[in-house]
């Protein structure tokens, strides 16, 4: 019995240590995201309860529940990110089963097309879309030089010029993880539902579509997560009259340096984040949002 006693506490002490090791292993991690993840946004939950007066309040808070104008902000941010979602699925989920298709060669010069925006700065690809959008642009000199229109149309500094830069900036975030997942699929579940008597089109709804899924679905979080906090590209193009609540940050921080005000909108737009992923998982798996189920 002592015997059993005592291997009982070496293996505690074991199982102890070798927690302590990991933990000495990890600690260089654990610090780097405490100092770059929960210390800021700590700094931020905390500023966004002092007042004007430097003592704690809840005026910040109360300031967005009394004016119109921020449900209005965030009604925007909302419609923009899902409207902007929808068109890259709409846009990509066909271009990126194309490319699925094609010869390996051939889909990897594809696949580098596709990332060929991110080697060019986001600035730079936001300024060009208001070269070619505005009343002077080439699209409206093309267009009415092909007498598809007579005057030229506003399609910049309004809802449609942020869209479709926003488009161009997201869609290669929904492409990627969709093409990852269709080259995942077994082409031989493909040829089963063939020999079943499948046609083409019934196979790709009931076969290849629903195991395209896990990728749409990291694809669509990813692009609709990253234009809630979008500022540069509505920033341009929305020409002041899209106004997201990145936007509503800056201008509380550089027109009126408001820091509390500014942190409020953050702590508010992150704690909606949060709830839109969590109300994902609740109909999804983990492995759905993160792309790595089958």
């Amino acid at each position: 019995m002592a015997a059993n006693g005592m291997n009982a506490t070496g293996l505690l002490r074991d199982e102890w240590m070798e927690r302590m090791r990991l933990f000495g292993l990890s600690s260089p991690a654990l610090l780097l995201v405490l100092a770059i993840l929960v210390i800021p946004v700590g700094w931020l939950f905390y500023v966004s309860f002092v007042g004007a007066d430097g003592t704690f309040s809840m005026e910040n808070y109360e300031r967005m529940i009394r004016r119109k104008s921020y449900a209005r902000i965030f009604r925007t941010t909302f419609e923009v990110s899902l409207l902007t979602t929808g068109l890259c699925i709409i846009i990509g989920y066909p271009l990126a089963y194309f490319i699925s298709q094609l010869p390996a060669r051939l889909a990897n010069l594809c696949m580098i097309t596709v990332l060929l925006p991110f080697w060019t700065s986001l600035l730079v690809r936001t300024y060009a879309w208001l070269v070619l959008l505005q009343k002077r642009g080439l699209v409206n000199d093309w267009a009415i030089t092909l007498g598809l229109w007579e005057e030229p149309l506003k399609i910049v500094h309004n809802m449609t010029g942020t869209l479709i830069g926003m488009v161009h900036i997201m869609l290669p975030f929904l492409i990627l993880p969709v093409y990852g997942a269709m080259k995942a699929i077994d082409r031989d579940y493909l040829k089963a539902a063939a020999n079943l008597g499948a046609g083409p089109t019934r196979a790709f709804w009931t076969v290849f579509f629903p195991l395209s899924m896990p990728g749409l679905i990291a694809g669509s979080l990813m692009v609709f997560v990253l234009c809630l906090g979008f500022f540069v590209t509505p920033a341009v193009l929305g020409g002041g009259k899209v106004i997201l609540v990145s936007m509503k940050i800056v201008s509380n921080i550089e027109l009126f340096v408001n820091w509390g005000a500014a942190s409020a909108l953050g702590v508010v737009l992150l704690a909606l984040t949060v709830i839109t992923l969590w109300i994902a998982s609740r109909f999804l798996r983990l492995e759905q949002m993160t792309g790595g189920g089958r």
